[in-house]
């Protein structure tokens, strides 16, 4: 049996086709949807990163605004910015890059992006929202555009083991409360766990979110399971993957995302949709 695979790509390109038609609308009746980057130093991959997001905005129709500060900028300075585009009526979403330089308190920075602009759905208000089960804020975009791949194939989480390895902020904790909310029994993974492959090889769904290249094999796979790849590491020979065994793993899950061309795309897609979906907000 070898897996079949789950394209982001594809899925990506579908719906920001129809993002597009909806900020053409947005933009008929006078509200162009509007994000502003901040990117703080030049760390190389954030500069990619920031990049293809500010690409993609463009692409949609959205305006976009790209700050770049350099990275001597102090944590006031920063503040200073981002008060500046809380009150920007253009600006609907803000997203600060992470990671900061040391000398930054990434928390305070993202408390102090307003929560309707909070696109990133890192602030606390929205970590709230989605721990409580309540229609507001807004869902960080990895695990988001992980549902939603899982959405595309049609796959019903009720009653199913979904187990997410990795507890961060941006993606484990998130992924884990809308597994949940979804009815799927779920575990969550991490370092401390005493036996990982245990764990694992009970997941109908295995979410791997941890930076580790190659930590899922194919022996911790469940034969026919749906296996999402968050991971993106650099292997010896300096090719991008994930954190799991795409080859070996292939073999054994009945469905699995590739890296690159999987989760990735789906992380900026879902920047766009709660782009879009913060400008609606503004119209209701």
């Amino acid at each position: 049996m070898t897996a079949q695979i789950i394209d982001g790509l594809a899925l990506s390109r579908k719906l920001r086709a129809a993002f597009a038609q909806d900020v053409q609308a947005l933009t008929a009746q006078g509200l162009q949807p509007g994000l502003a980057v901040i990117l703080v130093g030049n760390n190389p991959a954030s500069q990619v990163y920031v990049r293809n997001k500010i690409k993609a905005c463009q692409e949609a129709g959205i305006h976009s605004v790209l700050e770049q500060l350099d990275a001597t900028t102090t944590q006031q300075e920063l503040l200073a910015r981002i008060a500046a585009l809380n009150a920007d009526a253009a600006i609907h979403g803000i997203l600060v890059q992470l990671p900061l330089p040391p000398h930054i308190d990434a928390d305070a920075v993202i408390e102090a992006i307003a929560p309707e602009k909070d696109v990133d759905g890192f602030h606390i208000s929205s970590a709230g929202a989605l721990m409580t089960g309540l229609d507001r804020g807004f869902w960080p975009c990895t695990p988001h555009g992980c549902l939603k791949m899982l959405d595309d194939i049609g796959y019903d989480l009720r009653g199913k083991h979904a187990v997410v390895v990795g507890r961060s902020n941006i993606v484990g904790k998130p992924m884990a409360m809308m597994l949940l909310a979804r009815s799927a029994t779920v575990t969550i993974c991490h370092s401390a766990t005493a036996d990982l492959g245990a764990m694992t090889r009970q997941a109908d769904v295995l979410v791997a979110a941890v930076g580790k290249a190659g930590l899922i094999t194919a022996d911790m796979v469940k034969p026919g399971a749906i296996v999402i790849d968050v991971g993106m590491n650099r292997n010896a020979q300096g090719k991008l993957c994930g954190d799991v065994d795409f080859e070996g793993v292939r073999q054994v899950a009945g469905w699995i995302t590739p890296v690159p061309g999987g989760v990735g795309p789906m992380t900026i897609t879902m920047l766009l949709a709660n782009t879009i979906a913060a400008a609606k907000r503004r119209l209701a």
